[in-house]
């Protein structure tokens, strides 16, 4: 920065301390007022000194990477993927201890030059009092993640970077670490730092979490959140406990998801905040948890949880769910997600938890709930589906309860056993449970609850049944336009599977071969190699119904026990001759925004000054984010 520069820049600066107001420019900014002030009152620094950063000797900076090894380990591959979801766009990458020295960096090998003369080196003490003003040394006083923008540095000497910032705290609560990306580029505005640090917040929490993971492996570890599928990711719940059940250590994310300080969990028996005593919480005990079940807290609210730890004998045994072969089932697991979701949803279905399935139309909804009903111990009993969109209105009341014979006109002589106790001793299916009328919700809420079936002009029978529901519809939306009781959403959404639809499988070729083995029976068809290309490559809107009847319809018309290309319907055809093209998107800039945007929104469950507050702007700034990204709840 030539020596003109720095004088004028140390002018705006000594202007600002003088106090006069600042509508606009740095000092207009509350954080960078703060820290300006700082500067000067409290370390007297020179704002046109143009001298580098100080820079550790080897031997103490060494030390000091020797400190925080196990923090270097889980950060290095976090800093790699931050640096190349970055790719392009001239960004340093820095980790720097509590004190605010580099311990690592990452840069393009043709950019080392360029950030080294910046002053970004291993060593170099990046310390508010010691820099100025600075996206490390102020986010190490703030305590939060922050942008300082070029002229918004104290020094003049460091008004061409522009710095993103994100604390890393340990699991008690005090400062690790700060994880940094700078540019020093000059065409870098304030406003498209917004995704930058957006990641960078997110890519901090992913290393305070690998970091209490592997921090308290020798502890009883519980993960916990609001949603079953949450549960191991970066905004999940982590709370550590010795054998003794007294909480040792607690992140934030746990903190605000149970509404406690630290200070008042610290020390304490676990079962102060959950509704269940030290054994029944040990006997959930896994040494690899891979199924969330229900926990809920003293104050009567449900989160799912895992426990990593050596497992105690309780009372009563948990129970096994056996395990089936895909096939016998008569679904096709070949997707891993899927798989994965599967093994869940027969955990929680055996211990009587509601299963509530979303997915697209014709992705298989009821297929996979009769899959768990026949893995289930209640395999012997009987599987009753009702489609709740099928039926009129007038009907649905009847066919789902029953009447006693002679209680209406048209009623048969001698009744008519419900849905309901039809599946006495095993599972009712409610597909489409968004299109029930809201009275019947109201019944059927009451029968979930009491466990008895009321038949039109009868008297109450008790009833085993477990539920299984599915909608391709947002209930919750629902719900909030009246159409739907939210309480028996609550109810009924145990856990919730969200079945991919047929273009997102990975089991594609897989389910090909599983449908058309069932539609051919005990033929043997085969398939062209054009024929199956052409099936792979189509878009499949209807999904797995829709591929069904497609393969239903050509093997009954194939002659020769083989499927070619020409057999297949028109549309397939001409899906797999129009030309491809290869979508880029023209804004990966806007993109890679919008994604960290949802994210964060999702950890801070849309609370929009929280959210705000985490990615350092202001809630005006965020909603206009959101306009721009056409993003709603």
């Amino acid at each position: 920065m030539h020596s003109d520069d720095l004088t004028r820049h140390a002018q705006h600066v000594l202007t600002f301390a003088q106090g006069k107001t600042q509508l606009h420019g740095p000092g207009s900014d509350p954080s960078i007022a703060r820290s300006w002030l700082r500067c000067l009152e409290d370390y007297h620094l020179d704002p046109a000194l143009g001298a580098a950063p100080t820079v550790l000797e080897h031997g103490r900076l060494l030390e000091s990477r020797e400190r925080l090894q196990q923090v270097l380990s889980i950060a290095g591959g976090e800093m790699n993927s931050l640096h190349q979801q970055l790719s392009g766009a001239g960004h340093a990458v820095l980790l720097t201890d509590a004190r605010g020295v580099i311990l690592n960096c990452i840069t393009a090998p043709t950019e080392h030059t360029v950030f080294e003369r910046a002053g970004l080196w291993l060593g170099a003490d990046w310390s508010e009092a010691c820099e100025g003003t600075n996206g490390i040394g102020t986010c190490l006083v703030e305590r939060q993640s922050l942008t300082i923008h070029q002229e918004e540095h104290f020094r003049g000497r460091h008004t061409g970077l522009t710095c993103s910032a994100s604390p890393v705290f340990d699991p008690h609560g005090d400062l690790l670490a700060v994880l940094d990306v700078s540019s020093a580029r000059q065409d870098v505005s304030r406003q498209s730092q917004f995704h930058t640090m957006a990641l960078v917040s997110l890519s901090a929490k992913m290393i305070e979490r690998g970091y209490f993971l592997q921090r308290f492996a020798d502890q009883w570890l519980l993960r916990f959140h609001l949603h079953a599928e949450s549960v191991g990711l970066f905004s999940e719940g982590l709370m550590a406990f010795d054998g003794q059940g007294r909480v040792s250590a607690i992140n934030q994310s746990a903190l605000n998801l149970l509404g406690y300080g630290r200070e008042n969990l610290l020390g304490q028996p676990v079962d102060v905040v959950f509704d269940c005593s030290l054994d029944e919480l040990l006997g959930r005990a896994s040494s690899h948890p891979n199924a969330t079940w229900p926990l809920r807290t003293r104050d009567g609210r449900r989160l799912f949880a895992l426990l990593r730890g050596q497992p105690r004998s309780v009372p009563k045994t948990p129970i096994a769910a056996p395990v089936v072969p895909p096939r016998l089932l008569g679904i096709c697991l070949g997707d891993a997600a899927l798989q994965n979701d599967f093994r869940r949803a027969l955990r929680v279905f055996e211990r009587d938890v509601p299963l509530l399935v979303n997915g697209e139309t014709g992705s298989g909804k009821e297929a996979f709930a009769k899959a768990v009903h026949h893995a289930s111990l209640r395999s012997d009993k009987p599987f009753v589906a009702l489609n709740c969109a099928a039926i009129p209105e007038s009907l649905i009341e009847s066919e789902l309860f029953g009447y006693r014979g002679g209680s209406f006109t048209g009623a048969r002589k001698e009744g008519m056993h419900g849905k309901l106790q039809q599946a006495d001793g095993g599972t009712l299916f409610l597909d489409e449970i968004g299109d029930m009328p809201l009275a019947l919700q109201t019944r059927l809420l009451r029968v979930l609850e009491d466990r008895l079936v009321v038949p039109l002009g009868g008297e109450p029978h008790a009833v085993d049944v477990r539920i299984i529901s599915a909608t391709h519809r947002n209930l919750l939306d629902r719900a909030a336009d009246g159409s739907f009781r939210e309480d028996l959403y609550y109810r009924l959404n145990g856990l919730e599977i969200a079945l991919p639809p047929l273009r997102e499988r990975s089991d594609k070729s897989q389910l090909l071969d599983f449908l058309l083995e069932a539609e051919a029976g005990n033929q043997v068809v085969v398939l062209d190699d054009a024929a199956r290309r052409a099936l792979l490559d189509f878009p499949w809107p209807g999904n797995v119904r829709q591929m069904r009847t497609v393969l239903r319809t050509v093997v009954a018309l194939c002659d020769e026990q083989r499927i070619g290309l020409d057999e297949l319907p028109l549309a397939i055809r001409q899906n797999l001759r129009a030309p491809t093209l290869t979508l880029v998107s023209e804004h990966p800039l806007d993109d890679a925004e919008r994604t960290a945007l949802l994210a964060v929104l999702e950890e801070q469950r849309w609370h929009m000054t929280h959210t705000a507050e985490q990615l350092g702007v202001s809630r005006n700034t965020l909603y206009r984010k959101l306009r721009k990204h056409g993003i709603a709840r």
